[in-house]
């Protein structure tokens, strides 16, 4: 009896009855079914989900709403309903404006009422009237509460957040984005759940976890003393070695666990999926059966179609939603990331720090962090792919039987294919990463010397090292262009032999096997779905492997605990037998250390240049590793390190530091520090925003803000760097008695002073002298004087001497420094880049036209030609594959078979060769643009003037080096390729479709002006979102950037949690520009399925409606195009949509061929006469020159004339014009009035190469670039080994370079900073003697020396540059009072020039300069 007696025991009303469903023209359930099943399965429904939603809402609430007349409404629909009533109820406490369970309660449940309700009309009323009067009303209610639950709640209270998602709700960003150009505001705030603050935390709790677990594994435990054997312990360490190697903390295991449980969901929605994804061919097979069976009833087919469509929607919401989920994850993974390094990147030790650069680590940031996201979307494809595969041969075997593996045997010989092609292509990747890490990273070091570059005239030498990385770098990149090719090759062509193996062997095993359109165009859709997961599984296996790897190794890197040291002795900082080193692998650079401060005393450091007084005071930070003794520092440490650390930020705040404000103490410092007059000529006073690096202050200035930033967070130990050889004399008394000295603001700190200020020496009350990292002498200043050691003697040789370092004229207001104030910089308005102006609302058709031309007319058009052949060709084969099921069967057999098989495979073959050769063009067209568009940028930026510098942010700049270049090198070709893949597919699919069912014609404009509508709203929001994201993305690696340069200062006052904060909050601020972006393309993504589902369900239904004209052949291939034509059509929106934001970054790297820029760099023909300047004259007429066209003159009158061999000094107060008039010999700034005669030729005239290469400057800022000593020394190699080092024994270097391992290969880390500051400047020295031209510049660039070193730089200069012209612009009078001449300068006239006796006797601004100093 079974079911059938389920609702009567006498069957007379069975369950079902397919002669009632099926098989009759007019269909409907039993009575039994609908008053069971269809009442039955929505309360199932319900009481499934709501114990889970319950719960989801107790942990979620999102406020509280208060009664409105929709929820009353809502509530007295469905009073009867005693669950449903408990849940709108619940839902409006917890502050739910719209209900996505509910909707599908009330939508499952109208449609099981809908079944019944037709039954009831089709039947005469002989039921009792009581029945059919409440079924109505019931089914009433349910349409009413469908249509309420379709309406939104008001806002909760209490809530914020929900006032976002009312607008997504609505659409309101896309409309908003159409009508104009989005701006912050318009965004919505991230999710709590999104924000940096809750997910950096877990991520880096769960590496710690890692690296934890893997510390236990394999610590090494030391062996007792009395264990003496040494092979032993040695062999004991190899092993650690080894077990080491074998089990590396992994971030990617981290990560899983990270974000594991959410991303868990993702896999259910891809589940549903998979399985949808096989309904559409299933669905062909029997609409293609319900055609070859004219007896089927006519509904069946429209059943089909609508089943189809239904499907289909579903399939498109549930990938969308999977979707969602993945990119989510992906940007919390991205958070994740960047907040992780950042942290790590604030405790990194200096070892670490060299093997890893700005640029390496800035990478790791932005294009590794983007690998770990891209994987996410399509990681599920592990599991995901082979679930596919399994189904999809299932149902081919139903289909065409063992013929099947012949297909299969194709796949499986393509699978290695596809492996070994994307293991290589990861291997060119990472080739293409190390030429990309070293290029940015010389392209940051230029951009931060750029000056340097353009006095030394060095622009052509380092863009030839530049093209020589980029060079490498396009070799890898063509070698994967080739590989691509074969890839796309696979990629097309693989589903077709595939097809061709599997119908080959079907049609010619046995002859009476048929090849009809049922089996051709079901099995065809079937190896359509097949392509995807085949091709996809080795990519992100290998995407895997890649970035497990890449993970834990760079983050490894990066990472290496700080020690800080701290004690409760009573003295306030001991070292007892300390040894350090930069690095454990080098020898100590301080040794034998045995150092004990009392509080409260002042303790002057002293040495020569690298003798170790910073490495000292980095020692005390904890910067070091310390290898012996110990080291104990009581209470908190302010640092002002040797060069001043600005951030890019205004001046009140580089001096507050974080710190609460306190409006007395602020101004007692700023005065003290000698910043009170620097204040009153800032156009914004203290809230003038200070530009990156400070480049809108001068050395002094920058000093100055340093040490008042230390003075104001009052701390108890001040580890003091020279702060004072930046500043002039007469400031650097005034800093050192209200700071530092015993009467000043400090007088009850301890206080630890490196300086080479002899004059300061007798007021500290201890000094410790370091001879090449040891202490030589220590004591107070009586005490060294009386034990006649080397520091008396020293003493004694430049005390005299050093009485012109301080000109002991009280304190005046120096006037304004015209080299600061004036620059072109960033005041109380940002910087200019041009990537933050308003974006145009469409990309220009021009940006295209020049992203053509890089490639060249002639390779586009044979890349175009290519792509209409392939299409032609797949096109001819499958129409020719519907006209071969079409063929008469004759005796059980087709006769032609061999033939339609011949020309099918001849077709496919026409269709690979296409297929190659436009994916070569294409790619080696992208090549040969990325080349052409990297050298024309790189060219621009090098020949913008200083000016553009100062304005640009430097991490603007690198920014378009990497992400932009990045992009035209590997995303623009692709994206295109694609582009017109899609293209071609949409208008194929289309022509199909109109072949085989006219009708389609009326439906397709209507739909294509919808699809038109939907395209132009996403582009035009997605792009601005894209160009919201892209700004909001550099200030995240401009303040990185900053950090890092900073590291040491932010330790050591301890100020790591508020620039984390800082971090985080620029992290956030890109993260709420991009998440936007995930939710458009999700809107876009539905709306377009919604489209192409349409098209597919109207080919269906006219195909249903024609079936008499139609043959199965052109019915089956007319649906398996559509089919596809969904699929197509998003992409084609998506691929427009990236091709438009992407090509912005050809835009973006053309902007600056369009800035201003320098004089050219040789004039051709050259008018100089050869070895020019013979005699070194300078000859300055009337000279005037201003910083910006709207600033007053910054110098002006300046007349005068050097005569050959002269020796003249420029001296004058802070912001006098000093260093604005060397800046106008360089033609750094182009004078505005006046000229400047060198023998006898106007320098305006001559190309800026011919006159900087031939007059030479020691400039303020010693800057050295990575690379080999004898790089920095002789960029071009342009001298013998013997000259340069001739050279660097005259500037005293000898025996430091020959005292290094590699000599003059030693490489010098990025900036330089494996030497010390003087060492530096001493090689600035040895630059100027190699090319010993007859004009020398000094621009202060003795500051940064101790006295003796100073001296025998002085000497040096007099000894080789007897004969050539010099300029020194001085700080030390003493250094000139030998000099031929003096220039004195004031307020940017020339105030005196002559020989010093005579303006000695001329009493005027000069002889009360040396007055002050002690010198007369």
């Amino acid at each position: 009896m079974g079911l059938h007696g389920f609702c009567s025991a006498d069957t007379s009303d069975p369950f079902w009855d397919w002669n009632r469903t099926w098989y009759t023209t007019k269909p409907d359930f039993t009575q039994c079914f609908q008053n069971t099943v269809l009442v039955w399965l929505p309360c199932l429904y319900l009481w499934i989900c709501a114990p889970l939603y319950l719960l989801y809402l107790r942990s979620h609430d999102h406020g509280y709403i208060r009664m409105s007349h929709i929820n009353r409404a809502k509530t007295w629909c469905v009073v009867l309903q005693l669950l449903a009533t408990l849940l709108i109820q619940y839902e409006r406490m917890k502050g739910v404006q719209s209900s996505g369970v509910m909707l599908l309660y009330w939508l499952l449940a109208l449609l099981c009422a809908t079944v019944t309700f037709g039954s009831k009309i089709s039947r005469p009323l002989t039921v009792s009237v009581w029945r059919y009067t409440t079924f109505y009303t019931y089914y009433a209610l349910l349409l009413v509460s469908l249509c309420l639950s379709c309406l939104t709640d008001q806002l909760p209270l209490f809530s914020e957040a929900v006032k976002d998602s009312v607008r997504l709700h609505r659409g309101v960003l896309m409309v908003t984005g159409y009508r104009r150009p989005l701006e912050e505001k318009d965004l919505w705030s991230l999710n709590s759940a999104d924000r940096s603050h809750k997910v950096v935390p877990e991520l880096v709790g769960r590496w710690n976890v890692e690296c934890q677990k893997q510390r236990t594994l394999y610590s090494p435990r030391e062996a007792p003393p009395s264990e003496g054997k040494e092979g032993r312990a040695v062999e004991s360490e190899v092993l650690i070695v080894k077990a080491q190697k074998a089990k590396e903390p992994s971030l990617f295991w981290a990560l899983c666990l990270t974000f594991g449980p959410y991303f868990l969901i993702s896999c259910l929605y891809k589940i549903i999926q998979d399985i949808l994804m096989f309904v559409g061919p299933e669905i062909l097979r029997l609409l293609i059966r319900f055609v070859n069976n004219s007896s089927a009833p006519s509904w069946h087919g429209y059943f089909y179609t609508a089943l189809l469509f239904i499907c289909t929607c579903v399939q498109s919401l549930i990938l969308q939603k999977y979707f969602h989920v993945c990119f989510v994850s992906g940007m919390r993974l991205r958070t994740a990331i960047i907040g992780a390094v950042y942290r790590k990147a604030l405790v990194i030790s200096s070892e670490a720090r060299r093997t890893s650069t700005v640029g390496e680590i800035v990478n790791l940031m932005s294009v590794d962090a983007q690998r770990f996201m891209d994987l996410i979307t399509y990681i599920n494809m592990i599991w995901s792919a082979p679930l596919q595969v399994v189904l999809a041969l299932y149902f081919l075997w139903q289909n065409l039987g063992p013929s099947v593996l012949a297909g299969v045997a194709v796949m499986v010989l393509m699978v290695p294919i596809n492996a070994v092609i994307a293991m290589k292509t990861k291997t060119y990747q990472v080739a293409q990463m190390k030429s990309k890490d070293s290029r940015i990273k010389l392209m940051n070091e230029m951009l931060n010397g750029i000056k340097v570059l353009k006095l030394y005239a060095w622009e052509l030498a380092f863009k030839d090292k530049v093209s020589k990385i980029r060079e490498s770098e396009l070799q890898v990149l063509k070698k994967a262009a080739y590989l691509g090719a074969v890839s796309t090759f696979t990629w097309i062509c693989a589903p077709f032999l595939v097809a061709l193996s599997t119908f080959a062997v079907y049609v010619l095993i046995d002859e009476h096997n048929v090849l009809d359109a049922q089996k051709a165009f079901v099995s065809l859709a079937l190896f359509n779905i097949l392509r995807f997961p085949l091709n996809m599984l080795p990519m992100v296996i290998s995407s895997m492997v890649q970035v497990s790897e890449l993970g834990s190794t760079k983050i490894k890197a990066s990472t290496s605990p700080l020690q800080r040291w701290t004690d409760s002795s009573s003295h306030s900082v001991s070292i007892v037998d300390g040894v350090f080193s930069w690095s454990r692998a080098e020898s100590p650079t301080l040794k034998r250390l045995n150092v004990c401060i009392p509080e409260g005393s002042l303790v002057a450091v002293v040495g020569h240049v690298g003798s170790g007084k910073s490495s000292l005071l980095s020692a005390l930070l904890g910067e070091m590793d310390k290898l012996e003794g110990s080291v104990a520092v009581k209470g908190s440490v302010a640092y002002v390190p040797q060069q001043a650390w600005i951030q890019n930020a205004t001046l009140r705040e580089n001096i507050m530091f974080g710190q609460e404000s306190r409006e007395a103490w602020y101004q007692r410092v700023v005065e003290a520090c000698a910043l009170q007059p620097d204040l009153e000529i800032l156009p914004a006073g203290d809230e003038t925003e200070i530009g990156e690096k400070g480049v809108n202050l001068s050395g002094g200035q920058k000093q100055r803000v340093s040490l008042a930033r230390a003075v104001y967070c009052e701390r108890d130990v001040y580890l003091l760097d020279d702060p004072l050889s930046a500043v002039d004399a007469h400031v650097g008394k005034h800093i050192f008695e209200q700071v530092v000295g015993p009467q000043g603001l400090l007088k009850d700190k301890t206080r630890v002073l490196v300086t080479h200020g002899l004059s300061y020496l007798p007021q500290a009350d201890l000094i410790l002298v370091l001879v090449e990292g040891e202490v030589s002498e220590m004591g107070s200043y009586q005490h060294l004087m009386a034990t006649e050691g080397a520091f008396a003697e020293f003493q004694r040789t430049y005390a005299a001497v050093e009485h012109a370092d301080h000109d002991g004229e009280p304190f005046c207001t120096p006037h304004r420094r015209l080299h600061s104030t004036e620059h072109v910089c960033r005041w109380s308005q940002p910087p200019h880049d041009p990537s933050r102006s308003a974006p145009p609302p469409q990309v220009k058709l021009s940006v295209f036209g020049s992203y053509l031309k890089a490639i060249g007319v002639l390779l586009s058009c044979v890349s175009l030609l290519m792509f209409l052949a392939q299409h032609l060709g797949s096109l001819s084969s499958n129409y020719w594959l519907s006209l071969w099921t079409d063929d008469p069967v004759v005796n059980g057999t087709q006769p032609n078979r061999r033939m339609r098989l011949g020309v099918y495979g001849a077709l496919g073959l026409f269709q690979g060769l296409a297929v190659f050769g436009y994916s070569l063009s294409g790619s080696i067209g992208g090549i040969l643009a990325s080349r052409c568009l990297h050298q024309s940028m790189l060219y621009d930026v090098l020949r913008s003037p200083m000016s553009f510098f100062e304005r640009t942010p430097s991490g603007n700049l690198v920014n378009r080096f990497a992400k932009e270049i990045d992009t035209i090198d590997s995303l623009i070709p692709s994206i295109i390729k694609m582009f017109m893949g899609s293209m071609f597919n949409v208008v194929g699919s289309c022509i199909i479709i109109l072949i085989a069912t006219p009708l389609v014609a009326i439906i397709i404009p209507f739909l294509g002006v919808l699809y038109f509508f939907v395209q132009r709203f996403y582009v035009a929001s997605s792009r601005q979102l894209k160009r919201l994201e892209s700004v909001s993305r550099s200030p995240i690696y401009t303040h990185f950037n900053e950090t890092l340069l900073g590291t040491s200062v932010i330790r050591a006052f301890g100020e790591q949690e508020r620039f984390i904060c800082e971090s985080d909050q620029r992290v956030d601020l890109n993260q709420k520009a991009y998440y936007p972006g995930i939710v458009a393309n999700r809107w876009l993504a539905v709306r377009l399925e919604f489209v192409g589902n349409c098209i597919v369900s109207f080919a269906a239904l006219f195909a249903v409606v024609a079936r008499e004209s139609l043959s199965p052949g052109i019915m089956g291939l007319s649906i398996s195009y559509a089919l596809q034509l969904t699929a197509s059509l998003t992409w084609l929106v998506r691929m427009s949509s990236e091709v438009e934001t992407n090509i912005v970054a050809v835009e973006r790297v053309k902007e600056y061929s369009d800035t201003e820029k320098e004089a050219e760099w040789k004039q051709e023909p050259s008018r100089l006469p050869p070895g020019w300047p013979t005699d070194g004259c300078i000859d300055i007429r009337g000279l005037g020159l201003r910083y910006r066209p709207d600033l007053d003159l910054a110098i002006r009158n300046i007349t005068l004339v050097i005569n050959r061999g002269e020796k003249v000094g420029i001296v004058g107060r802070t912001g006098a014009g000093k260093s604005s008039l060397t800046l106008a010999l360089f033609r750094i700034i182009e004078a505005s009035e006046g000229h400047i005669f060198i023998d006898g030729v106007d320098i305006a005239l001559l190309g800026l190469h011919e006159l900087r290469s031939r007059i030479t400057i020691i400039p303020q800022d010693p800057v050295l670039f990575s690379g080999s000593l004898r790089m920095n020394l002789d960029p071009f190699d342009c001298y013998s080994d013997e000259e340069v080092w001739r050279a660097l024994e005259l500037s005293h270097l000898q025996s430091f370079v020959s005292g290094l391992p590699n000599k003059l290969s030693h490489e010098c880390s990025e900036g330089g900073e494996n030497l010390s500051v003087g060492q530096r400047q001493l090689l600035c020295l040895a630059r100027a003697l190699l090319r010993k031209t007859k004009i020398l510049v000094l621009d202060e660039a003795t500051a940064a020396v101790d006295m003796e070193t100073d001296n025998l730089i002085q000497s040096t200069i007099r000894s080789q540059f007897e004969d050539c012209t010099v300029l020194t612009i001085a700080h030390r009078l003493n250094t000139v009072m030998d000099y031929t001449r003096i220039l004195v300068l004031d307020k940017g006239e020339m105030a005196e020039f002559d020989a010093p006796h005579n303006l000695l006797a001329q009493r005027g601004a000069f002889y009360k300069m040396a007055k002050d100093a002690g010198l007369v």
